[in-house]
């Protein structure tokens, strides 16, 4: 039962981080003209995305590691899941709030390339993590003997 429950975790995880963020995202931007509408909207999408990748990710480990015991620390796919992890949580609690700062306040000229930036910095760390998350989907969160 408690594979099925890892394998539940993960497929919710990551089909939602693709769903999301290959999907809906640039659907928002096309159908809506307005843009910070629409970065609103895909914002508060990733940021529900991040809580259910921080549960996620802390769920895995913690049952990789009680299932592993010692091992946990030998195993690609544990490193992967902190990689991930750790990547979350800089995608949502560093970058992030300095990019709703800027938003806050209005983004000006001289201000629009540190977004860009930011926004840059942000979608390859969901770039990493999602394609991080289809490997785990394909090779699995076990080593098959």
């Amino acid at each position: 039962m408690q594979q099925v429950s890892e394998r539940i975790v993960l497929t919710i995880w990551i089909g939602g981080m693709w769903a999301i963020g290959y999907i809906v995202a640039p659907t928002l931007f096309a159908m809506i003209d307005d843009r910070v509408l629409a970065g609103s909207i895909a914002g508060r999408l990733f940021t529900i995305m991040s809580f259910i990748g921080l549960f996620s990710a802390s769920f895995l480990i913690l049952t990789l590691a009680i299932r592993n015991g010692r091992q946990f620390v030998q195993q690609w796919r544990s490193w992967l899941l902190v990689a991930m992890l750790i990547l979350i949580v800089l995608g949502e609690f560093w970058l992030q709030p300095q990019m709703s700062a800027l938003r806050e306040n209005g983004i000006t000229d001289s201000e629009k390339a540190r977004f860009g930036m930011l926004h840059g910095m942000a979608s390859v760390l969901f770039l990493i993590n999602s394609l991080s998350g289809l490997i785990l989907l394909i090779f699995g969160l076990r080593k098959q003997n």
